[in-house]
């Protein structure tokens, strides 16, 4: 099976997805499409269309900032005092259907996702990637990946630099 990661488009088949989570289900199944025309949030599948059309996994991507009183000391010295806030990129929902597991997804999609995250600060300021897990399970996933929690916020981050150093 060959896949392939591209923009949630009508032809996606999305109406059996089910992560286990409802709330990760239902936005894929009924707001996904609006976040895309409203322009709040990009979701992107992953499928091995155009054999089958089914979701397997999607992301979102948009963007955010960092209240800078959150960041780190060591990191908060990168940045001048003036900026309050710290552009970032904000990885909103990752999700993997439960009929596809052990097969690496949810590891393609979050590197996807950050590459994409990348090649986008390239041109557009984005000091990191934040996500904020939707459980423990979650949290864990993302640590072992070298993301790493934001003091009093729920969040994770993991700074462009790092995601450079990985596509360079």
């Amino acid at each position: 099976m060959e896949l392939h990661t591209v923009s949630l488009a009508k032809h996606h088949i999305r109406k059996d997805f089910d992560c286990g989570q409802e709330v990760l289900d239902e936005y894929l199944k009924k707001q996904a499409n609006q976040d895309i025309r409203k322009r709040i949030a990009m979701c992107f599948i992953i499928s091995d269309e155009p054999k089958d059309n089914r979701v397997k996994g999607y992301y979102t991507l948009s963007n955010t900032s960092i209240p800078r009183e959150l960041i780190p000391d060591d990191l908060q010295k990168r940045f001048p005092y003036a900026y309050k806030s710290i552009p970032a990129t904000l990885l909103g929902r990752l999700a993997r259907d439960r009929n596809f597991t052990k097969q690496g997804i949810g590891e393609k999609l979050l590197i996807d996702a950050l590459y994409r995250s990348y090649l986008a600060s390239r041109e557009i300021g984005s000091f990191a990637v934040v996500v904020e897990p939707i459980n423990e399970f979650a949290e864990q996933f993302y640590s072992s990946y070298g993301f790493t929690k934001l003091p009093d916020s729920g969040k994770m981050i993991l700074a462009m630099k790092t995601i450079e150093q990985l596509f360079e």
